[in-house]
């Protein structure tokens, strides 16, 4: 039965924590163009929208061009100051060996989260990641639900995360939703998104089997 559930976690602050090397990214780019830094908790409370967007919300020069900046400075050095957040590995062994269908959708470049998580040696636990390519901008783009229904057919889906967007995520996909808290949103956040079939927790490491069942 656990074979056809599957289990889509988003990452940053959801499996890992990544806060320095996304802040540190951040405003390298805006110093780089004589920028002002933006205080720590500005940033934090955008991280898991699409990096183009948060510089949109952060200066009026051109997004891209600071997206750039900020992926160089990252692949180089912020891609290091990421570490698993507590229990997660324990927690990704339990749900490997009861058979669940493991998977990661994130905000970042696909390419940079797929070197995330060889470096943290949790990337044999997943059996796709997807992040934003040139056909995939958003956790919202249609084409990911597209990609499920190809690959996946007849499984059920829980979505697993910390931002709004991940809740948001959940409505595409018509399953349940269950949020955690070891990010910058609370509860009453992920739940404005979610009036139904959605359970808030303090983290992954407090999901459990019984939990999982209740949601299907």
């Amino acid at each position: 039965m656990n074979q056809k559930i599957v289990l889509s976690f988003d990452l940053d602050f959801t499996l890992i924590n990544n806060k320095q090397g996304i802040i540190n990214s951040f405003n390298f780019a805006k110093r780089k163009f004589n920028l002002p830094e933006l205080p720590e908790r500005k940033i934090e409370k955008m991280i898991g929208i699409p990096l183009i967007e948060m510089f949109r919300r952060a200066s009026d020069l051109n997004s891209t061009q600071l997206a750039i900046t900020f992926r160089k400075y990252y692949k180089e050095k912020g891609i290091y100051q990421s570490y698993l957040l507590p229990g997660i590995k324990e927690k990704l062994d339990e749900l490997r060996v009861k058979k669940f269908t493991l998977g990661i959708i994130t905000s970042k470049k696909q390419e940079m989260a797929e070197r995330i998580i060889k470096i943290l040696q949790i990337s044999s636990y997943f059996d796709y990641i997807l992040g934003e390519t040139e056909e995939i901008k958003s956790k919202t783009d249609p084409k990911i639900k597209n990609y499920f229904d190809e690959r996946y057919l007849g499984f059920k889906f829980i979505v697993i995360g910390d931002h709004p967007t991940d809740a948001k995520h959940s409505l595409i996909l018509k399953c349940p939703f269950i949020g955690v808290l070891t990010g910058f949103h609370s509860s009453k956040s992920l739940e404005e998104v979610r009036k139904n079939r959605i359970v808030v927790i303090n983290s992954v490491k407090d999901l459990s089997i019984d939990m999982i069942y209740s949601l299907i």
